[in-house]
């Protein structure tokens, strides 16, 4: 049986038709329920998919919970990062995670979301770990065609870009510049698959960039998304080695850099 009509997650999509569902409605409702004051978020929050930075905050004391946080899925923590209150989220895995996180984020006073996830490597640039500042993102995941058209690759904000890759350079931070391939299932990345990534470009694969950079785009929000490229999808012997302390020593001077020179207000104004 052939069919002509487009598959259900590009049909009815309209990207610039207001959502029925709107993420205020969703904290209003889960504020009054859990009897929570309506508080801001700090300006500048981390997305830690993988969870080992948020852990090991919270386990020298860093990390606070933030209880005024309305989300019925994750807890908020704060911490100081580069002088700066810094929320952080571990865990949230995935693009329809990820974003349902951003939009609560943003509509409770963040203004730059920044997102650290661990990744495979996909064109070999250097033996993992090590870090890919994701300039784009092939759109192999859902969430993204729910906010925009069809399209290769989600962009990032290149102001936002060439801000972080000039800071990490002067800091002597070593992070590649390039392209992520987001996918829905990392247990189907097949070798197909993985050789059309790589012809396209792509250096690692993740499971959220896609996603958060058209959520951004369409937003008109600030989102800086980072690969830790940490194995070769179990193909190698001893895959999977972060580095120091499963590598958050080196994912929070990565982040130290970027706190000290994005800053959310400029950020903020520049987009208006």
């Amino acid at each position: 049986m052939s069919t002509t009509s487009p598959p259900p997650i590009l049909d009815n999509k309209d990207p610039d038709a207001p959502s029925v569902f709107e993420p205020t409605a969703l904290l209003r409702e889960a504020r009054r329920q859990k009897r929570l004051p309506v508080a801001d978020v700090p300006p500048l929050c981390i997305l830690d998919p993988d969870g080992d930075i948020l852990r090991r905050l919270k386990n020298s004391g860093q990390a606070k919970r933030f209880d005024a946080w309305p989300c019925y899925h994750t807890e908020l923590y704060d911490f100081e990062l580069a002088g700066k209150r810094t929320g952080i989220i571990g865990c949230a895995v995935g693009a329809p995670f990820a974003v349902l996180v951003a939009e609560e984020l943003f509509a409770c006073g963040c203004r730059l979301l920044i997102s650290v996830t661990s990744a495979g490597q996909i064109t070999r640039a250097a033996d993992p770990p090590y870090f890919v500042l994701i300039d784009r993102a092939l759109r192999d995941e859902g969430t993204s065609y729910h906010y925009a058209p069809p399209d290769g690759f989600a962009r990032a904000d290149p102001h936002i870009v060439d801000l972080a890759a000039r800071a990490l350079a002067a800091a002597g931070r070593r992070a590649l510049i390039g392209a992520s391939w987001t996918t829905d299932a990392p247990f189907r990345e097949t070798e197909a698959a993985v050789a059309a990534a790589r012809a396209k470009g792509v250096l690692a694969v993740e499971m959220e960039a896609a996603a958060l950079y058209t959520f951004a785009r369409q937003r008109n929000k600030a989102v800086l998304c980072l690969a830790h490229v940490t194995n070769t999808m179990g193909l190698a012997g001893e895959d999977f080695e972060k580095g120091e302390a499963q590598g958050t020593a080196d994912a929070l001077m990565i982040l130290e850099t970027l706190a000290t020179a994005l800053d959310p207000a400029l950020l903020i104004r520049r987009r208006r």
